[in-house]
């Protein structure tokens, strides 16, 4: 089993946007050297906290400082997006970096309703994603007779496009369609058991894939101790609280003890989402990955990890990175080939 990392390029408190996105390419270098497959960042909008909105750039500046490790979407939002302009990004983006691509398509609009409006001008309330990942496998694929729109660069590239979910309709379209799967357990579990199997029962093997693949994602904050790995947590429980009571920002600093600012039912709350988690020293990040993946069975695990200091978030995924390996998993020291 490979392992890879999912980015959301925070921005601490304190910090600037051009700051994360130099702390993203310093992880990405990180995790190259750590064995990761992939280094996927996550389209959101609106947020002071967040500096991936620009997703597909970001992607381009992420593989031009790094040699080996895929890079790709964790994911492009495309009610957001016309289909064609993504394959031309993409596309452009795979003829730049061959075979070190993906393209991870989420269904929901990454951001709040305005903003939705803003970003596509006319809001349809029409489901249209089947059709335009349709539509975007068409575009990355090789020309057919008589067609008439071309992404350029773009065609004949196949980009491999994973379908990404919190909810049962990602793996049944997933399914449907043949392609891998990317499930968002690090912050929606509760249907994770339930998703996979789904994937994998009604799998229809494709020109894109033989057999299903399953990725799971979870959360990792390891240090030296269970107290450290307990206190790196302790900002992305700040910043989900915020998040839910409609006050999005930078990161939050670590604080020592979580229940001097919050109710225990609101952190129990953060908890419950957040339960596909390993959190604390080495040996206890090692205990909690072995029982989770032995639990679900994943093809693939991606790692997320939101930590106020840069250098200790590079640590928890070069630790977590250590623990896997221990447990017999793959380091990736090449560009990974597409999957077919």
């Amino acid at each position: 089993m490979k392992y890879s990392l999912l980015d959301l390029a925070p921005i601490p408190e304190g910090s600037s946007p051009a700051e994360a996105i130099a702390n993203s390419v310093a992880l990405a270098r990180a995790a190259e050297e750590a064995g990761y497959n992939r280094h996927w960042l996550a389209e959101h909008h609106n947020s002071r906290g967040i500096a991936s909105s620009a997703t597909s750039v970001l992607i381009g500046h992420i593989a031009a400082a790094t040699s080996r490790i895929r890079v790709g979407s964790g994911g492009v939002m495309l009610p957001n997006h016309a289909p064609l302009a993504i394959a031309e990004q993409f596309g452009t983006l795979a003829t730049i970096y061959p075979g070190r691509i993906d393209l991870g398509l989420g269904r929901a609009p990454g951001t709040d309703m305005a903003t939705a409006r803003a970003l596509r001008r006319h809001m349809d309330q029409t489901d249209s994603f089947p059709r335009d990942v349709g539509e975007l496998l068409a575009y990355l694929g090789d020309a057919q007779p008589g067609q008439r729109l071309h992404a350029v660069p773009g065609e004949g590239t196949h980009v491999p496009i994973w379908i990404l979910g919190s909810s049962l309709y990602g793996a049944q379209l997933a399914a449907q369609l043949g392609l891998p799967y990317a499930f968002a357990s690090h912050f929606a579990p509760d249907h994770l058991e339930q998703a996979a199997d789904i994937y994998r029962r009604s799998f229809r093997p494709s020109e894109y894939l033989e057999k299903p693949y399953f990725m799971m994602a979870m959360s990792v904050y390891a240090g030296d101790s269970d107290a450290e790995g307990a206190y790196l947590r302790t900002s992305m429980q700040q910043g989900f609280i915020k998040l839910r009571q409609g006050d999005p920002g930078p990161l939050p600093r670590p604080v020592k003890d979580i229940y001097d600012l919050y109710d225990p039912e609101i952190v129990e709350m953060v908890d419950r989402a957040f339960a596909v988690s390993a959190t604390g020293s080495a040996e206890t990040v090692r205990a909690q990955l072995e029982a989770l993946l032995r639990q679900h069975g994943p093809d693939e695990v991606i790692l997320a990890s939101q930590i106020h200091d840069p250098a200790k978030r590079i640590r928890s995924f070069q630790i977590a990175a250590e623990q896997l390996q221990s447990l017999g998993h793959e380091a990736s020291h090449g560009a990974a080939p597409m999957m077919a």
